[in-house]
C-alpha cells in the first residue's frame, strides 16, 4: 500500500514510530517527516545559509488488534522500503517487555534502514545503555504535544487515522501516584498507541544530527 507521499524535497528524513501492542492493545504505526529549508541569505563569514526545521505527520496507521508480531514485523518492513522512505529513514521502535524480542526480529528482517529501540520508564530522565535509551514515556507524550501546541508538527486531518489520533490526544490525563510521580497518559479503557508512535517518531525527528551519533547525548542506531 503505497503513501502518496508528494513533495518531498533531498533534505527530507522519515522517522518511522512503533507502539507495539499485545492481547489488548493494538500496535501502531506514525510516519513523521523532517525537512531543512533555508530561509535568508548567505552568511559570508561561515558561508551558510540560515534554516529551519519543518516537521510533518505523513502517515499514522492502527494495525488490528491481536496482530502477530512477525506480522508487524512484515508491515514496518513494507512501509520503510516505499519511495519515498526507502534508504533515508530510521525505525524508532517501542521495545519495552515483548518488544525485545521482536527488535531482534526487526534486526534480521532486511529493514534497510537504523533502528532505534526505546524502552519506555515512568522515570524522568533519558539513559542509553547498549544501543538501547530508556525515555520517560511522559517526556515522549509531552514532546508531541508542546509541538502540536507551538505548530511546529503539521498534522492534516487528510491523513488516515488522523482522527484517531485527535481522540487519543483528546484522551490523554495527567495523575499523581502513590508515591507522588506525575504521570501523563491515556485515561482507563483508552488507548495511546497512536500517539505513542507519533511520539517517538518526534523524539527521534528532533535530533540535530544524523549519521550513527546522536546529539542529546552521544549514541549509536543500529
Amino acid at each position: 500500500m503505497g503513501f502518496g507521499i508528494q513533495d518531498v524535497s533531498e533534505s527530507s528524513r522519515f522517522y518511522v514510530g512503533l507502539d507495539l501492542g499485545q492481547m489488548q492493545d493494538h500496535s501502531a504505526l506514525a510516519v513523521v517527516e523532517r525537512d531543512e529549508i533555508f530561509v535568508g541569505e548567505m552568511d559570508h563569514a561561515t558561508y551558510e545559509r540560515p534554516r529551519v526545521r519543518r516537521f510533518r505527520v505523513r502517515y499514522l496507521e492502527r494495525l488490528a488488534l491481536g496482530t502477530y508480531h512477525p506480522t508487524v514485523v512484515e508491515r514496518v518492513r513494507q512501509v520503510v522500503r516505499q519511495r519515498p522512505l526507502m534508504s533515508r529513514c530510521t525505525l524508532v521502535m517501542d521495545a519495552t517487555g515483548v518488544g525485545a524480542p521482536v527488535l531482534d526480529l526487526m534486526r534480521v528482517a532486511g529493514l534497510g534502514c537504523g533502528i532505534v529501540p526505546v524502552n519506555l520508564t515512568g522515570g524522568e530522565r533519558e539513559s542509553q545503555s547498549g544501543g538501547i535509551w530508556d525515555v520517560p514515556k511522559q517526556a515522549l507524550i509531552s514532546g508531541l504535544l508542546l509541538m502540536l501546541e507551538k505548530k511546529e508538527l503539521a498534522l492534516s486531518m487528510r491523513v488516515a487515522a488522523a482522527l484517531v489520533l485527535d481522540k487519543e490526544l483528546a484522551g490523554m490525563e495527567a495523575r499523581v501516584s502513590r508515591s507522588g510521580h506525575f504521570t501523563f497518559g491515556a485515561r482507563e479503557g483508552e488507548h495511546d498507541d497512536v500517539v505513542m508512535a507519533a511520539a517517538l517518531a518526534c523524539w527521534r525527528a528532533r535530533w540535530k544530527s544524523e549519521g550513527i551519533w546522536g546529539t542529546k547525548p552521544l549514541g549509536i542506531e543500529y
